[in-house]
């Protein structure tokens, strides 16, 4: 059916389309996606197990309004935000285009959304039905950086099945800095000392950026590794990878998601599974829409896929869809298990 209506969902502005299909998944107006439980693509991560790898990336439900209508379209794990620790209105509009004959997204949104105590209110309200996550990130004219992830681990510690800590959006001015050895090292030693505070053993991920320099990857695993962070998210949108790219659209400010991403991602994924190996499990990101294309990223070393523009090209049934694809191509190749060849592309 959204192949028939996407000419129509296209003609309304992008922000507008997402708002469209953010009420019609809270008001239950989008079928549920009913998949066979298959032993062969059900993952572990944190300790828990989910039925498929298949996540939707943070984006698209900002203020964790429809985690549990997401659920039922077969994503095996949702995350929601980014969210800050005051609500924020983002950059101005508009803020995101579609590259259509690139199969792409360029969004400059700038972690819009409703802010700590507005979406923590909503989830206590509304317990995930799923492996659930939250990612939180800093005001735009916060004084303190570092002390907005402490208020975010603060208020969501409790509520989620891990919390992953964004460095990485090309939106939000110098916040890539966290990249940078001493940034980070400080970042992860606060939320590490803050989570004894606590009292939690919540799991934390950082979520970087592909336009990393390669002579980086190394550094950052290492500061990864003394801090004993669960997962790694690869990767962010992009703010380069501009030259190939066919539509007009390409010359708008912002961060690049969908097929252009893909290459980058997986190649910045293999380099750091060769270095965290198991330590450290990776999420890929970056041109997912279709069994083949997560499967590309397994090997590569992703233990778990997110999506977020593939949905916006292909529908709200892509999860079920690349599930029964993934099944589809490890009987072919004769996998028990999805775990068996994560990385092994090598």
């Amino acid at each position: 059916m959204f192949s028939k209506i996407r000419s129509l969902i296209f003609k309304l502005d992008p922000e507008k389309a997402h708002d469209l299909a953010i009420n019609a998944l809270k008001f239950n107006l989008i079928p549920q996606n009913k998949i066979k439980n298959n032993k062969s693509i059900q993952t572990e991560i944190f300790g828990k197990t989910i039925p498929n790898p298949i996540g939707i990336a943070a984006g698209f439900d900002k203020d964790a309004e429809v985690y549990n209508p997401l659920f039922k379209l077969g994503f095996g794990f949702v995350e929601v935000g980014t969210v800050t620790p005051i609500g924020q209105y983002g950059n101005p509009k508009p803020r995101i285009f579609r590259l259509e004959q690139d199969m792409a997204l360029i969004n400059r949104l700038g972690f819009n959304n409703s802010g700590s105590e507005k979406v923590r209110s909503r989830i206590i309200s509304n317990s995930p039905k799923g492996l659930f996550g939250i990612n939180i990130g800093p005001n735009k004219d916060t004084s303190n950086r570092m002390q907005d992830y402490l208020i975010g681990l603060r208020k969501f510690y409790n509520l989620a099945d891990y919390l992953t800590i964004n460095i990485s959006s090309p939106n939000t001015e110098n916040l890539r800095s966290f990249h940078n050895e001493d940034e980070l090292n400080e970042l992860l030693n606060l939320i590490e000392k803050e989570k004894k505070i606590l009292k939690t053993t919540v799991p934390i991920t950082v979520k970087i950026s592909p336009d990393i320099e390669d002579e980086n990857i190394n550094i950052i695993s290492d500061v990864l590794l003394k801090h004993n962070v669960e997962a790694l998210i690869v990767s962010n949108t992009t703010d380069k990878n501009r030259e190939n790219l066919s539509n007009i659209n390409k010359l708008e400010k912002g961060g690049l998601s969908g097929k252009p991403l893909e290459k980058r991602s997986n190649e910045l994924i293999n380099k750091f599974y060769k270095i965290l190996k198991n330590k450290i499990k990776i999420i890929g990101v970056g041109g997912v829409d279709s069994g083949q294309s997560a499967y590309q990223k397994i090997i590569s070393g992703a233990s778990l896929i997110q999506l977020y523009t593939g949905m916006i090209y292909q529908g709200p049934s892509i999860a079920s869809k690349i599930s029964e694809e993934l099944i589809n191509i490890l009987n072919k190749e004769g996998v028990k298990n999805i775990s068996d060849v994560v990385g092994s592309k090598n």
